[in-house]
């Protein structure tokens, strides 16, 4: 299942291919954003071997996405694929007004029971070469998009929902280079909190996962593909070697829907011990 924004007199709908569920659905839902590759994938394959549905958002990569989709229907999972650019508040703004309808027709309700906000890129920001352009996008991706989708999309989650956050180790500790990611991964972390705060009086629990080293393509996946690298984060690491997605993906699926229901405003740092 797969949709586009597309634009008709400048009015933003979602048009969605789909199969029409003829029943209201009574399996949980989830929507995971950057759900395409990476831990967001994991996350949405481990969520639907689980009994869970998913909603998963790509920005590029449709043949990726719909790749998902696939391997979630046959775990048994209704699944759908949605454009979004987590960098843009109007794309976010047309995105929910539009959602309940495709999640309706695609999978039989239209509300949210989990949202894993997992979008993101990674760009290095040394001190000195650094201009505000990169600054702003890093902000817009990991910490306004984040903000505004979970604030347009919360009076859709039911009560006794959750979030999770993604944030990493980098706001833990320090690489050079790696400054204003972390920072602002840090200021998911403290979001979390408030969030947690806020939204505690509806049973939502808000907790956020901070990943180490994991071996995808982000930040042009040399955590991947550069076998120097791997050997120095794995020498620095109580494990002994680089995270895979299938290490994150069913812990994010835990947090949501395992036994984990007094668990909330938490950073969970799933980092197999580096710099311990």
């Amino acid at each position: 299942m797969s949709a586009a924004f597309i634009r008709d007199g400048g009015a933003p709908n979602l048009e969605v291919h789909h199969r029409r569920e003829t029943l209201m659905s009574t399996r949980p839902l989830a929507l995971i954003t950057g759900g395409s590759r990476g831990l967001g994938r994991a996350t949405a394959l481990a969520l639907a071997s689980q009994g869970v549905d998913v909603v998963i958002t790509y920005r590029t990569g449709l043949k990726e996405a719909d790749a998902v989709v696939a391997v979630a229907r046959e775990h048994g999972a209704a699944a759908l694929a949605l454009e979004l650019d987590v960098s843009d508040p109007d794309a976010i703004a047309a995105f929910a007004e539009a959602l309940p309808h495709a999640l309706r027709e695609s999978c039989g309700r239209d509300r949210l029971d989990h949202l894993v906000n997992n979008a993101g890129h990674g760009t290095v920001t040394p001190m000195g070469q650094t201009d505000a352009d990169t600054i702003d996008h890093l902000y817009a991706v990991h910490f306004r998009g984040p903000y505004l989708l979970t604030q347009a999309l919360e009076p859709m989650l039911v009560d006794g929902g959750a979030i999770i956050n993604l944030s990493s180790g980098l706001a833990r500790f320090a690489v050079p280079g790696q400054a204003a990611y972390g920072a602002l991964k840090a200021g998911v972390d403290h979001l979390t909190w408030y969030w947690a705060k806020e939204l505690g009086p509806r049973g939502i629990r808000v907790n956020s996962v901070a990943p180490g080293p994991v071996a995808t393509d982000f930040g042009g996946g040399r955590n991947r593909d550069n076998e120097q690298q791997r050997q120095f984060l794995a020498a620095q690491t109580a494990l002994g070697r680089v995270g895979e997605p299938e290490d994150i993906g069913p812990l994010i699926a835990t947090l949501l829907t395992g036994a984990t229901g007094w668990v909330t405003g938490q950073r969970i740092e799933a980092s197999g011990g580096i710099f311990l």
